[in-house]
C-alpha cells in the first residue's frame, strides 16, 4: 500500500492567520523542496543539510519570490512518516498558502489524502493502528480528560497491554501446536495449570478494559445532561451560571424558551453538554408545543437529567408540592437507569424552615439526589458541578488506568473476550489440542486487528478517512 509518491499538505487549519504550515513526504521531498527553496544567508542546499535542522529563505519560481519562510527537514527514518519530510513555515495568507501548494504539485507532488501523513507513519513502523488512532482523537480533544486518554494511547499504554497479552497467549498457542506435530506420541508441552492461570489473566483484563469503555465513551463524546421543568423555574438563568455567561434569554414571560438550547463546559476535566429545553406544561402555542415534543427528545438522548423547580412557590403551596413530586416521579418511571437531580431553585427566596420541609418532602424520592441552589445569586452552582462529576466514574482517569475510548477497539476486545472464554470452557472440558488451537487463534487474530498486526485496505481506509487532510 505504501508508495513512492510525494505528498503535500496543509497542515495548520485552513484560512488566513499568522502563520501556516505546509507538510511534504516522500522520497523526494527534501529534493522537491530544494528546487524551490533559497537560502539567505548562503547557497547551501537542503540536501545536503543533517536531519532535524529550520533553514530562514525564500520559496521561489523563476525570478519570482513568493514569500519568506521557514524550512524545517526530516530525514528518513527520523521522522513523523518514516520518510522523508519538509515542512515550510510561511505567512499565513490563503493565497500565499496556495501559491506554494500548487508549486510543488506542478514540481512533482500530489495532494495527500486525509489522514495519508499518519497512514504512512503507521505502515512504516512509526506507530501502531491503536497508536495512530489516538492521534485522530488527540486532535480533536477538547477536554483535559479526553486529552489525557489520547496522550495516554498514542504514547502506547494500550498498545503495550495488548501486545503483553498477545504475546503470553501466543506462546502458549505455539507450544499446542507444537503437540499435534507430536499426537501420536500423546506429550504435552503446555502445561495446563499455567495455561489455565493465564487464561482467568487474560479474562480480567480483557474485562476491565471492556468496562473502561463505559467511562471513555462520555469522557470522549461529553455528557449530556437535559436541565428540564415548568416554564419560567429558571431554567435559562441556570444555564447562563453553568456557563458563566448570557447563553441563553431571561425573561418574566413564560414559555421564553421554545427550541432547546445547548452548549458545553468542562467539570474537572469532563465535558458536559447542557441542554436547556423548553417549559413542560399544556399549552396551545403551537411553537412551544412543538418545544415541548423536542424537551422530552433531549429527555431520551440525555445521560443526565435535572429537573428544576422555583422553591419558593412550592414550599408555599401544598397541592403545587404534590404536583411537582408526581412530576419527578412520572420521570423517574420513565428513566429509571438515567441519575436524575432534582433542583429546588431560589433558595434564597425561603426560610430555613421551608428548607427543611422541602427536603424532608423531596429528598425521599427513590433513585433521586436533591439540592438547593438559586441560580441568579450563583449560590449552590459549585455543589451542583461537583454533584455532576460524581456520577462519572472518574477513578480509572486518576490512577492513570487505560480506558476505551474507540468503539472498533470495544468491539475487537468483546471478540477476543468470547474467544477466550471458548478457550477456559475447552480448557475446563478437556478439549483436544487441535480444536483448543482453532479458538486461540481466533483469538490472537482479533488482538492483532487492534494494533494492526492483522489489517486490510478497507479497514485502514476507514479508520484514515476521519482524520483531516495535513495529518
Amino acid at each position: 500500500m505504501i508508495n513512492d509518491d510525494t505528498i503535500v499538505a496543509l497542515a495548520t487549519p485552513s484560512g488566513a492567520g499568522a502563520i501556516a504550515v505546509i507538510r511534504l513526504s516522500g522520497d523526494d521531498a527534501i529534493v522537491i523542496a530544494d528546487t524551490c527553496f533559497q537560502s539567505i544567508k548562503s547557497e547551501k542546499t537542503l540536501s545536503n543539510q543533517k536531519t532535524h535542522t529550520i533553514h530562514l529563505g525564500h520559496i521561489v519560481e523563476g525570478g519570482r519570490t513568493i514569500d519568506e519562510v521557514l524550512v524545517s527537514i526530516f530525514k528518513n527514518p527520523n521522522s513523523y512518516t518514516g520518510e522523508n519530510v519538509v515542512e515550510i513555515s510561511c505567512h499565513g495568507s490563503n493565497y500565499i498558502q496556495q501559491e506554494i501548494i500548487q508549486l510543488f504539485l506542478r514540481k512533482g507532488c500530489r495532494m495527500a489524502t486525509a489522514g495519508e501523513f499518519t497512514l504512512r507513519a503507521f505502515l512504516n513502523g512509526k506507530l501502531d493502528l491503536s497508536q495512530a488512532e489516538a492521534v485522530a482523537d488527540l486532535i480533536s480533544s477538547d477536554n483535559e480528560a479526553s486529552h489525557q486518554i489520547a496522550m495516554q494511547q498514542m504514547r502506547g499504554g494500550f498498545s503495550s497491554e495488548i501486545a503483553k497479552l498477545r504475546e503470553e497467549l501466543l506462546n502458549f498457542a505455539s507450544l499446542i501446536e507444537l503437540e499435534l506435530d507430536f499426537a501420536e506420541e500423546d506429550v504435552e508441552f503446555a502445561d495446563r495449570t499455567q495455561f489455565k492461570e493465564l487464561i482467568e489473566h487474560i479474562r480480567f483484563v480483557l474485562k476491565r478494559l471492556i468496562d473502561s469503555f463505559a467511562v471513555g465513551n462520555v469522557i470522549k463524546n461529553g455528557i449530556p445532561v437535559a436541565i428540564v421543568g415548568e416554564p419560567n423555574v429558571g431554567k435559562s438563568t441556570l444555564l447562563n451560571a453553568l456557563l458563566n455567561e448570557e447563553r441563553a434569554i431571561v425573561s418574566e414571560i413564560a414559555g421564553t424558551t421554545r427550541d432547546t438550547i445547548e452548549d458545553e463546559i468542562s467539570i474537572g476535566g469532563i465535558g458536559f453538554r447542557f441542554i436547556d429545553t423548553a417549559g413542560i406544561r399544556e399549552t396551545k402555542d403551537v411553537v412551544e408545543s412543538i418545544g415541548i415534543k423536542k424537551t422530552f427528545e433531549k429527555i431520551d438522548q440525555a445521560q443526565v437529567v435535572v429537573y428544576l423547580f422555583e422553591s419558593d412557590v412550592v414550599s408555599n403551596d401544598h397541592m403545587k408540592s404534590n404536583s411537582i413530586r408526581v412530576e419527578i416521579e412520572k420521570i423517574r418511571n420513565k428513566y429509571p437507569l438515567k441519575p436524575l437531580l432534582v433542583i429546588a431553585n431560589k433558595v434564597d427566596k425561603i426560610s430555613e424552615n421551608q428548607q427543611l420541609k422541602l427536603d424532608d418532602t423531596l429528598s425521599k424520592i427513590e433513585g433521586s439526589s436533591f439540592m438547593f441552589i438559586s441560580a441568579k445569586q450563583n449560590i449552590g452552582v459549585d455543589a451542583l458541578k461537583q454533584q455532576l462529576l460524581s456520577y462519572v466514574n472518574t477513578g480509572a482517569l486518576r490512577n492513570n488506568d487505560t480506558i476505551i475510548t474507540n468503539s472498533r477497539h470495544y468491539d475487537s476486545l468483546i471478540k477476543a473476550f468470547e474467544e477466550v472464554e471458548r478457550v477456559r470452557e475447552g480448557l475446563e472440558s478437556g478439549l483436544s489440542g487441535d480444536l483448543l488451537a482453532i479458538d486461540i487463534r481466533q483469538a490472537l487474530y482479533h488482538f492483532g486487528e487492534i494494533t494492526g498486526e492483522i489489517s486490510n485496505d478497507d479497514l485502514l481506509g476507514n479508520i484514515f478517512a476521519n482524520f483531516c487532510i495535513g495529518k
